[in-house]
């Protein structure tokens, strides 16, 4: 029986242990941390978002560049297998009025325990604390315990140990360092779907941190996108931003800022919201007037203010027209990403040429590598997790075909 190890007990790492095991293999599973899936379990505190229902064509373009590269093995397991394989763990699913897919018990931990149960039952080891700091002179995976140095020999290895994302709860991105002193190539890790600063006015961030913003339609350049955000202390987050993230954090990156044109009420034009706001104002204050007759929420005239306060102008001094052409183009500066470690995922790792179609690290055989240490970002909405798991059972795939092989 062949030896493998599993360096990584997130949902790559797992999916690939049983396929693996299933295969015949004899799998120890390798984590840092004193338990399997901390970030698993962080992602299920809102209701755990496995993946989507649209359409496999429109699901595979969401990752955009990487999607040559991972369209394999999402249809080798697609959301269908992976609701099938849900419910065959006791966690049957439903379709969210988004697409979005979810346990029905919405949450990660019922989940992960029947799945470690059935690993268990498989024969699966696993052993904790034992963070991966390369190999040793003679080729043995090495590892730091609390019991000092341990070296294991492994017929074959898979890497699933994350991105740089929430590292206290495992994916540090220590693997990096390691992995370029082999010679492999490794895109530059960087925050996807995080939130990005803006340099609030005192007055608006004291007042509106913590509100969201509804209904709203984002764009920067060619790209818009409707949905929600939420005002931070530092700036703005929320679903809507992640699904821009990656042209906004391209875009600081490159000039320094980003400019998101916010549109307030998308589904009116200028014409018909001056015709509304052409209304006599009386005795009302431009803030009331502005909810009452063009339906603005007290968040978005506090970002109508904002930007009046960039130009130069007081807002009250703004014509009905001028006001009606603001509502839906709030000009907002993003002067920066939120810091890594607090974004939901990471963009950059292991550059695909450095791959073969199974997964397997070209430069190092018999060591494969799956899940976000691959150079790949999508947004959330399930495609995060979908990739994660796929590319877990890829490279479980690939290392039996390469131990029939060899």
């Amino acid at each position: 029986m062949t030896d493998v190890a599993v360096i990584g007990a997130g949902p790559a790492g797992l999916m690939a242990a049983e396929v693996l095991a299933q295969g015949g293999a004899r799998v120890t599973v390798y984590d840092a941390m004193p338990s399997a899936g901390r970030k698993f379990l962080m992602a299920g505190r809102g209701g755990l978002n496995l993946t989507h229902t649209e359409p496999l064509p429109d699901f595979l373009a969401r990752y955009r560049e990487a999607m040559p590269h991972l369209r394999a093995a999402v249809e080798a397991f697609p959301p269908d297998a992976l609701r099938d394989w849900s419910a065959a763990l006791g966690q049957l699913t439903f379709v969210g009025s988004s697409g979005r897919v979810f346990p029905k018990t919405f949450k990660a931990s019922p989940l992960l325990r029947a799945w470690l149960r059935r690993l268990d039952a498989a024969g699966v080891q696993f052993a904790f604390r034992h963070r991966w700091t390369g190999w040793d002179g003679q080729g043995r995976l090495q590892f730091q315990t609390p019991n000092g140095t341990l070296a294991f020999a492994a017929d074959a290895t898979v890497l699933a140990l994350g991105g740089a994302s929430w590292p206290r709860l495992g994916s540090d991105g220590g693997w990096v360092d390691i992995l370029a002193a082999k010679g492999i190539a490794v895109s530059k890790l960087r925050p996807a779907n995080s939130g990005f600063t803006v340099a609030w006015t005192d007055v608006f961030r004291d007042r509106f941190e913590g509100q969201p913003l509804k209904g709203v339609a984002l764009t920067i350049g060619a790209h818009t996108v409707r949905g929600e955000a939420m005002i931070t202390r530092s700036g703005l987050e929320g679903g809507a931003i992640y699904a821009l993230s990656a042209e906004l954090r391209e875009t600081v990156l490159g000039l320094g800022q980003a400019t998101l044109m916010i549109a307030l009420r998308p589904d009116l034009d200028t014409a018909a919201l001056t015709e509304r706001l052409l209304g006599t104002r009386g005795k009302q204050s431009l803030a009331n007037f502005l909810r009452k007759a063009a339906q603005v929420s007290p968040v978005g005239i506090g970002l109508m203010q904002e930007a009046a306060i960039a130009s130069g102008r007081p807002l009250a001094s703004f014509s009905p027209a001028e006001l009606a052409r603001l509502i839906n183009a709030i000009p907002l500066q993003l002067t920066g990403t939120a810091p890594i470690d607090r974004a939901i995922s990471t963009a950059g790792g292991i550059t695909f040429d450095e791959l073969d179609d199974h997964f397997m690290l070209r430069k190092l055989r018999g060591v494969f590598a799956a899940g976000e240490m691959l150079d790949w970002e999508a947004p959330t909405g399930g495609y995060l997790l979908q990739a994660s798991f796929a590319t877990g059972a890829a490279a479980g795939r690939g290392v039996l075909a390469w131990l029939k092989r060899s």
